[in-house]
């Protein structure tokens, strides 16, 4: 029984360095990898000698500074206002009946990849979209689509609309998450008695407590929305586009040498997440002292009902939003003839899908496989480091959790284009192990965070029992602790392979375009016109996470039936 106890806890032992090894490893070397060719050092380019010609190249390219203006103002502009929406929707709502309603609507959302909420939200707010064809003509007037810049206007207003309507569910439930570490219940008693307005008591007296939980979470945030490409590609402006889109475009160039513009400009790009994330932090600090003046001024905010129904409309309509657009990915992948104005088609086929099915067989299955394959390692990676937890009592603390959120805050393209040099020296690009370790990268920091918490609040009684009833350690943990939290293994599991399933640039680099995903051709798609094979694609994409979380809400269920205390 001894050598048993010590097989489980040497096999633990191996889960923390691993973890670490693989959310670092890939990033540092990766970054490396973009350093050099951005110095002009890629010896299999020619590129023997170190200089600054990359960088005079970039400097040189037109609209290179509104590019990288537009990536700084989008990720600050989305990450802020979702933030904003969130915290005035709980301060106002929390603990009533209309918050557990919006947020049984919002919390399935999260599940939707990127991709296809912005195909959905393009099909509602373009010329001829949804949205239009409801109002018109009655309400406008229109026979036909205006000739409006609604998609990928200059300013980049629908990229930033797009990011608010799928951020706001992920820090809704990062919020959730952290209000136990605050008796909202009291505090809410304590400041009414003093006469502060809801919103105003919990900004004075929870939110802080609350935003030290969640703000890496929110660096996040600024992170993917200042970097992110397929929703950029979707809704983002064209004229020039944004940063990361455009050194996409130069790492696929025909000419090699692009590759070192695209290197230097990856670097650009990290230079514009950190200087997001330092104006943040600034702006921050300007908050504190703004609730602190408003505390000393006793400003009560009693009468602040406009306040709070505007946070309760706008966290429904961007639930609203994504749910509508939804709708119409599926409407238009069925769809016949639908002329404009008609608010629906005027006939209905299947003959989309069975055109599409041959060409989508093969993307279907490599997303599929790399899904569930960096899941699994994702599950059981994590399970072996919360064994180590519980074997030391450690939790790592902080800088655990930092390393857990660094492939979520560096930017994908700052480090990808390295990582794809070097797999490429190695003869690893194109090859479904290193798309499956690609996938992981991102995949890992999810189910971590999503199980990390239900294991930790497991009541240990029950395995002291069994040790005390002569069971070992593996019978004990496949017995007892994993059923026991089935449905929190099953939903982070969930959460990992929708993850995996909405990976567009890492599938596309690492893939090298021979690994194709649903992801990366609803991707391709978005320049041209054919909206029924995009709606397939994308209705696809959201389909399978969907099946996910309808397989870890029911499996329990149906395994567990008899066990009301464990369905």
């Amino acid at each position: 029984m001894i050598k048993r106890r010590d097989g489980l806890a040497r096999l633990a032992r191996i889960g923390p360095p691993l973890t670490l090894a693989i959310l670092a490893g890939p990033i540092l070397a990766g970054l490396a990898g973009t350093v050099l060719p951005a110095f002009g050092y890629l010896p299999a380019l020619g590129g023997t000698a170190f200089g600054t010609d990359a960088f005079a190249a970039l400097l040189a390219m037109p609209g290179i500074a509104r590019s990288a203006a537009l990536s700084l103002t989008t990720g600050l502009a989305s990450a802020g206002l979702s933030l904003l929406i969130v915290m005035l929707f709980i301060a106002g709502w929390a603990g009533t009946r209309s918050f557990a309603r919006v947020q049984s609507m919002i919390s399935p959302l999260l599940s939707v990849p990127h991709a296809a909420a912005a195909f959905g939200f393009a099909f509602l707010i373009a010329p001829s979209g949804l949205l239009a064809r409801l109002v018109s003509p009655g309400l406008t007037g229109w026979t036909r689509p205006p000739d409006l810049l609604v998609l990928n206007d200059p300013a980049g207003l629908a990229l930033i609309a797009g990011l608010v309507v799928k951020e706001v569910p992920f820090l809704l439930l990062v919020t959730l998450a952290a209000l136990p570490q605050v008796r909202l219940t009291e505090t809410r008693a304590l400041a009414a008695a003093l006469g502060y307005g809801r919103i105003a008591g919990f900004l004075y007296l929870a939110w802080p407590a609350i935003y030290r939980q969640i703000r890496l979470a929110v660096f996040a945030v600024i992170a993917f929305a200042a970097s992110v490409v397929d929703v950029a590609i979707i809704l983002g402006p064209s004229t020039p586009a944004t940063l990361a889109v455009r050194l996409v475009g130069w790492m696929n160039d025909p000419n090699l040498s692009m590759r070192f513009v695209a290197s230097a400009g990856a670097l650009l790009q990290l230079a514009v997440v950190a200087a997001a994330l330092a104006l943040w932090v600034l702006a921050e600090r300007l908050f504190a002292r703004l609730r602190e003046a408003l505390v000393a001024r006793g400003t009560r905010m009693r009468h602040d009902a406009g306040l709070r129904h505007g946070a309760l409309g706008l966290m429904t309509a961007s639930g609203a939003t994504v749910l509508a657009g939804l709708v119409a990915l599926g409407l238009w992948s069925v769809a016949g003839l639908w002329p404009f104005p008609q608010p629906l088609p005027s006939t209905f086929m299947l003959k989309p899908w069975m055109e599409a099915l041959p060409r989508v067989s093969r993307p279907l299955g490599t997303t599929l496989a790399a899904a569930a394959l960096s899941t699994f390692v994702a599950i059981a990676l994590t399970l072996l480091c919360l064994l180590r937890e519980r074997d030391t009592g450690r939790t790592g603390g902080r800088k655990a959790l930092t390393f857990i959120y660094l492939p979520l805050i560096v930017p994908q393209v700052a480090f990808l284009f390295g990582l794809q040099f070097l797999f490429l020296s190695l003869g690893f690009v194109a090859s479904f192990p290193g798309l499956v370790l690609a996938h992981l990268i991102f995949v890992l920091p999810y189910v971590f965070l999503s199980l990390s918490d239900p294991w930790r609040a497991f009541d240990r009684r029950y395995e002291a029992i069994a040790a005390g009833l002569g069971k070992r350690r593996w019978r004990t943990l496949f017995a007892i602790r994993l059923p026991m939290l089935a449905r929190s293994l099953l939903t982070a599991a969930a959460v990992g392979f929708a993850v995996s399933v909405g990976q567009y640039l890492p599938t596309l680099l690492i893939g090298a375009g021979r690994l194709p995903t649903i992801t990366t051709e609803a991707v391709a798609l978005a320049s041209g016109g054919a909206r029924r094979t995009i709606g397939i694609y994308a209705f696809l994409q959201m389909l399978l996470p969907a099946i996910g979380f309808a397989i870890a809400i029911g499996l329990p269920a149906l395994l567990f039936r008899n066990r009301r205390a464990m369905q």
